[in-house]
C-alpha cells in the first residue's frame, strides 16, 4: 500500500540507487572506450587477466625468438660466405697441385712459382678462418661448437637449436704449409689428394650450416604464424568491442539522463504532503 511520508522518500532512494548503478556502468564504458581495453587491471576480470598476461608473455617470447632465429641466419650466412671463399681458394690450390704433378713439363722455376702461389693461398685460408666472426664470436677457427640458439618462447630443449661449425683452418683441413707443398712433383701428387679431401671437408661443413639455415627459415615461418595467432587471441580477450561498447554507452547515457530526471521528480514527492495540510 502506497503512502505519502516525509522522513523516508523511498522513491528517491530507489531512483538514487539506480542512478548510482547507471553511473558505474557508464564510467566503465567510458574507461573501456577511452583505453580500447576491456581488461585494464586484474579487477576487471581476474581469470581473464591471468590468461591475457600468459598470452602476452608467450607472444613477446615468439617475437624475440623470431629475432634470435633471424640473427642465427645472419650468422650462418656470414660463415657460409667465408666457406665459399675458402672453397674457391682450395679449387685454385688443386689446380696448382695438379700443375706441379706434371713433372714432364715443369722445371724448378715453375715449381717454385707454383709453390709461392700455393703458400700464399694457404695463408689466405688461415686468414679467413681465423678472422671470420659474428660480433666477437669466431666462426671458423674451431671454437664455435655446441652453441645454442633460443628459437622458442620457453626454456625447453625442443625450442633450442644447437649449432656447431667445423674448423676451416689449413691445419684442420689437412693442407697446412708445414705438411703440404707443391715444390716437387712427388709432394705435389700428395698435395692433390690432401687438397681434394679438404674440398670435401669444407663442402660437408657448408652442407651442415646450409641445412641449419633452412631449418631456421622454417622455424621463423612457424613462429610468425604462432605469434599472429597469439596476438589475435590476446586481442579477442583484452581489446574492447567498440560496436558493442558504444551501444552500451549510448544506453547508459539515456538511463543517466532519465535517472537524473526521475530522481528530481522523486525528490518533489514529499512536497505533496503540503497539499494535504492546506
Amino acid at each position: 500500500m502506497s503512502s505519502l511520508v516525509v522522513n523516508t522518500n523511498q522513491s528517491a532512494i530507489n531512483a538514487f540507487n539506480n542512478l548510482n548503478s547507471t553511473d558505474a556502468a557508464m564510467t566503465k564504458a567510458i574507461s573501456e572506450l577511452s583505453s580500447g581495453l576491456q581488461i585494464q587491471t586484474a579487477a576487471d576480470n581476474p581469470a581473464g587477466y591471468v590468461v591475457a598476461e600468459g598470452l602476452e608473455s608467450q607472444a613477446n617470447g615468439f617475437t624475440q625468438a623470431i629475432s634470435n632465429a633471424q640473427a642465427g641466419v645472419s650468422l650462418i650466412q656470414t660463415a657460409s660466405g667465408a666457406l665459399n671463399q675458402i672453397t674457391s681458394i682450395l679449387q685454385t690450390m688443386n689446380q696448382l697441385a695438379l700443375s706441379s704433378s706434371n713433372g714432364a713439363t715443369n722445371d724448378n722455376s715453375s715449381l717454385n712459382a707454383n709453390e709461392q702461389e700455393f703458400l700464399a693461398l694457404q695463408n689466405q685460408i688461415d686468414q679467413i678462418a681465423n678472422t671470420t666472426s659474428y660480433g666477437t664470436k669466431a666462426l671458423l677457427d674451431g671454437t664455435f661448437t655446441n652453441q645454442s640458439l633460443q628459437v622458442g618462447a620457453f626454456d625447453n630443449s625442443n625450442q633450442q637449436l644447437v649449432l656447431t661449425i667445423g674448423a676451416a683452418t689449413t691445419g684442420a683441413l689437412g693442407v697446412a704449409s708445414t705438411s703440404v707443398t707443391v715444390a716437387s712433383q712427388v709432394s705435389a701428387q700428395a698435395a692433390v689428394s690432401a687438397v681434394q679431401a679438404a674440398i670435401s671437408t669444407v663442402a660437408s661443413i657448408e652442407a651442415n650450416v646450409g641445412a641449419t639455415q633452412n631449418q631456421l627459415a622454417v622455424v621463423v615461418a612457424n613462429l610468425t604464424v604462432g605469434q599472429q595467432n597469439l596476438q589475435s587471441a590476446y586481442s579477442g580477450l583484452v581489446d574492447v568491442n567498440f560496436a558493442q561498447e558504444t551501444t552500451t554507452f549510448t544506453t547508459e547515457q539515456i538511463l543517466m539522463q532519465s535517472g537524473v530526471s526521475m530522481l528530481s521528480q522523486a525528490q518533489q514527492t514529499p512536497s505533496l504532503v503540503l497539499k494535504l495540510l492546506q
